[in-house]
């Protein structure tokens, strides 16, 4: 069970609501923080949410979010939600890329014929070994170690970003990165 979301991230701010739907109340579309669990929140009357803006989501007294409506289905976010969103997650992983150089130190099998790696896009069987046999002599520091030590291996970067953005938008029936 993952923890909570804390802080989330308005992905985009909609002052009358969505169109074609009859209540106009002001949603805003976010993204939390820890989990890139996406969610939909109601503001506290007379606050204007702005895109990007982080808020506090977390238990007890919210200074700008009356209450959190639900998860968000990623057929419903904005296009604007959607651009941000790409900008967003490429942002979380160059910034906390110990962490995710940590999923390829530390990643396992699936079952007896998956690995957690080969469910990155572009990541087959033979990177998988690679980067096994790699991690085995030395953990990776880097995204640039990774792609030094093991030849033709895909942007591990880019990749991950690949997946955060597919988890969300909940293809897959494995979760890595999403909650």
């Amino acid at each position: 069970m993952k923890e909570k979301e804390e802080q989330a991230i308005v992905v985009d701010y909609l002052p009358y609501g969505y169109p074609l739907e009859k209540k106009m109340m002001p949603i805003a579309q976010a993204i939390g923080k820890k989990n890139f669990t996406l969610l939909e929140l109601v503001p506290r009357r007379g606050i204007k949410l702005e895109i990007g803006e982080e808020v506090y989501i977390g238990e007890g007294k919210r200074d700008k979010v009356y209450y959190i409506l639900g998860k968000l289905p990623f057929n419903k976010i904005s296009e604007n939600a959607k651009n941000f969103l790409q900008t967003y997650i490429e942002k979380q992983v160059s910034e906390n890329e110990k962490s995710f150089v940590e999923f390829f130190n530390n990643s396992q099998p699936v079952n007896t014929r998956l690995h957690q790696i080969e469910l990155l896009p572009g990541f087959g069987n033979k990177h998988t070994q690679a980067i096994l046999d790699e991690r085995n002599k030395k953990p990776f520091e880097s995204f640039e170690e990774l792609k030094k030590r093991i030849s033709n291996l895909p942007d591990p970067k880019n990749a991950i970003v690949k997946r955060i953005l597919e988890e969300i938008k909940g293809e897959e029936r494995h979760f890595l990165f999403v909650n």
